[in-house]
């Protein structure tokens, strides 16, 4: 039924635009009047209705303006894996805005990991503000209360907004410990690089010995969430306008369980049984064990990792499952009309929370 709810909404074409922060490139996605087309970018084909007028808010509609969701990719990712989803939001009535994240994109990802998570929410601010200030979109959108959405790496930027913290040595530790079983996490992005993966079981083989007493300082450095959560009922988030999270298979295994704890926000999780890259016994179900506003939106046994991107195109899909440690194909048992429930089942989640 709640599925039903948001395929109901599905009433407009959905408009395709770009725009841009400090050189940061931000695809926007939103109903329209236009009709669309199919139109191709390399590998991927997405319907759409290039660079059309945003279709404002019905004058019936409970809101004048349309609610934003952000969406934050995955590890050298793109607008267009996403596509299926930001177009299912759009047909529901949201504008989606998907920021290319620096230095952890297809063109661009020599910072893909913790420098990137580093800096991925202040990008997810920054694209709120520059739709905020679009002369096309401004008098449209609702930029005060906005979701976001995040898939693997842009899971660590939802858990971020939401107020949740991370440190390099809770990552080390954890692969010091977990290595072998969460290896397509502690060695991300290194399948058939042999002499790198030796490096990195190096790095995690001599941090077995790495305490909270011993650790170097730079290991102790908290990042994300707000740096004043010493007090009762303060605000954790960095950017209070996130008022809503949905999460697909993230990275969860870095965050403080206290941390997780003070997230006060709605914060919605689908979870892939299958997945054998991020392995939720320890990243899903780590939220979902210390923070007491998460709760599982949707679970898939079948599903596997990338199973959450779509289109997906077969040279692409072969491609990126050949960097990974394990677990890089999409599992045929999750079909796109699974898929597509949960997607609709996500912007019921954000109908009901923004």
């Amino acid at each position: 039924m709640l599925a039903a709810s948001a395929s109901q909404a599905q009433v407009t074409s959905v408009g395709m635009r770009q725009i841009q922060s400090n050189g940061m490139p931000i695809t926007l996605v939103y109903p329209t009047a236009a009709a669309a087309q199919d139109v191709t970018y390399g590998a991927f084909t997405v319907q759409i209705a290039s660079n059309a007028a945003l279709l404002p808010a019905p004058s019936s509609a409970a809101k004048a303006k349309r609610a934003l969701i952000v969406l934050s990719h995955g590890t050298a990712g793109s607008a267009l894996p996403d596509h299926t989803l930001a177009a299912t939001l759009a047909r529901a009535g949201f504008v989606v805005a998907q920021p290319e994240h620096r230095g952890d994109n297809w063109q661009d990802f020599s910072r893909a990991g913790p420098e990137s998570w580093k800096t991925r929410p202040q990008d997810v601010s920054e694209t709120i503000d520059a739709v905020a200030r679009d002369p096309a979109l401004a008098e449209l959108v609702d930029t005060r209360s906005v979701g976001v959405h995040g898939m693997s790496a842009g899971g660590v930027t939802g858990l971020v907004l939401a107020g949740a913290q991370w440190r390099m040595l809770d990552l080390v530790q954890h692969c010091a410990q977990h290595q072998s079983e969460d290896i397509g996490f502690c060695l991300n992005g290194l399948g058939g690089k042999t002499w790198l993966q030796l490096q990195r079981k190096t790095q995690f083989f001599m941090a077995k010995v790495l305490t909270e007493n011993n650790a170097p300082d730079n290991l102790k450095v908290v990042h994300g969430g707000n740096a004043k959560t010493n007090g009762q009922g303060h605000d954790p988030r960095p950017d209070p306008r996130v008022v809503a999270v949905s999460l697909a298979v993230p990275i969860g295994a870095i965050f403080t369980p206290e941390s997780l704890a003070r997230i006060r926000i709605p914060v919605a999780l689908s979870t892939a049984g299958s997945d054998s890259v991020l392995l939720p016994r320890f990243h899903s179900q780590h939220v979902l064990k210390h923070c007491t506003s998460c709760t599982t939106l949707s679970d898939h046994p079948q599903s596997g990792h990338f199973d959450w991107l779509s289109p997906w195109p077969a040279s692409v899909a072969q491609t990126v499952a050949a960097t990974q440690m394990r677990g890089g194909m999409p599992k045929p048992e999750f079909t796109d009309a699974d898929r597509q429930q949960a997607f609709d089942q996500i912007a019921v989640f954000f109908i009901q929370k923004l």
